[in-house]
């Protein structure tokens, strides 16, 4: 299987920050600890579950990335899509 070019937890890291929020709020806002957080941030890849809690805190869709990269890879699978 083919590994994803996308390290979500560091787009989550630069989207908070984007948006001058703090890892406390963040925290706070899914219900878990900054310590967590701060190994979210270091993960390539996270569950579905917790994508869409951060994605929903966030109001900013994380799923995207992964859907540009498959419609990126299908298009030059097959120059359709």
């Amino acid at each position: 299987m083919e590994h994803s070019n996308i390290h979500i937890g560091q787009l989550i890291r630069e989207q908070l920050k984007a948006d001058d929020r703090s890892v406390s709020w963040l925290a706070r806002k899914i219900g878990c600890s900054r310590n967590h957080l701060y190994k979210v941030f270091r993960k390539p890849s996270l569950d579905g579950e917790l994508l869409l809690s951060i994605s929903l805190a966030m109001k900013f869709n994380f799923f995207q990335y992964y859907t540009t990269e498959f419609i990126e890879g299908m298009k030059a699978r097959t120059g359709e899509f």
